[in-house]
């Protein structure tokens, strides 16, 4: 499984998931230029996707829908263009890789993560969401892989000057994951199976990069886990490329 990581955060999402005869997509934000020139760095095209996936209807991960018009769309939310519905929990397949819908917790209608697995590798794709819940929790364990909201730092987020509804927003269980947050429920389902975790989402004003690692990386201390896995924190527009073809 070869993954690259487009973007993540509010100025855009995309990820590009591709094995040897299969290719797939997860939200299509950002502007189009930036897509069309990272898939070309990437070293693939858009007309060569088998299937889009979209986690939910923010702008921020469907602003380039049209680029993938007339190829097959999945999708919880509504939106509209033609698309195939999802529902969570379900488990289809998109050439030989093996897709489950994971519901998480976000201010979006019907927004999702994903558990993606191609042979003995497995992908957890969890962003947009407040919170983690024990039902899902079991889906995600002993991953290969994790991209994984990190988004902001509870006390850099409080001392910023966003209005205080925005504050409240955020930090709910209908908003988006803090450090440690993420950091405790990353202790509890990494395995020695894990080779990376990716740190993603993180908000530009409200994190850092070096923050959300060390925070991550504080935990496994605490918690006494082992960091055989290589930790990557994404800025908003940087592209990470991981796995093999």
């Amino acid at each position: 499984m070869k993954v690259d990581l487009i973007c993540s955060g509010s100025k855009g999402n995309c990820c590009l998931i591709r094995n040897q005869d299969t290719q797939i997509v997860i939200d299509c934000g950002s502007t189009k230029k930036y897509l069309m020139d990272h898939f070309k760095l990437a070293g693939a095209k858009i007309k060569d996707t088998n299937a889009l996936l979209i986690t939910h209807a923010h702008s921020d991960h469907i602003s380039q829908i049209k680029l993938f018009e007339g190829l097959p769309v999945y999708t919880y939310c509504d939106l509209d263009v033609d698309h195939k519905s999802i529902q969570p929990f379900e488990v289809f397949s998109i050439g030989s890789f093996t897709i489950r819908v994971i519901p998480v917790s976000h201010d979006a209608y019907h927004t999702v993560g994903f558990v993606i697995q191609s042979g003995n590798e497995k992908l957890v794709y969890i962003t947009d969401t407040g919170y983690i819940s024990n039902k899902i929790a079991p889906y995600l364990k002993g991953a290969t892989y994790y991209i994984f909201e990190s988004n902001h730092d509870m006390d850099c987020l409080m001392k910023s000057k966003r209005p205080l509804f925005l504050k409240q927003r955020i930090s709910s269980d209908i908003g988006h994951m803090n450090n440690v947050d993420a950091s405790r429920w990353l202790t509890s389902l990494v395995s020695n199976q894990t080779k990376e975790v990716v740190l993603a989402h993180i908000s530009s004003d409200c994190n850092k990069t070096e923050l959300a690692k060390q925070t991550l990386i504080d935990t496994c201390i605490e918690r006494n886990v082992p960091v055989t896995f290589r930790i990557q924190a994404m800025e908003q527009r940087s592209w990470y490329s991981f796995g093999e073809n």
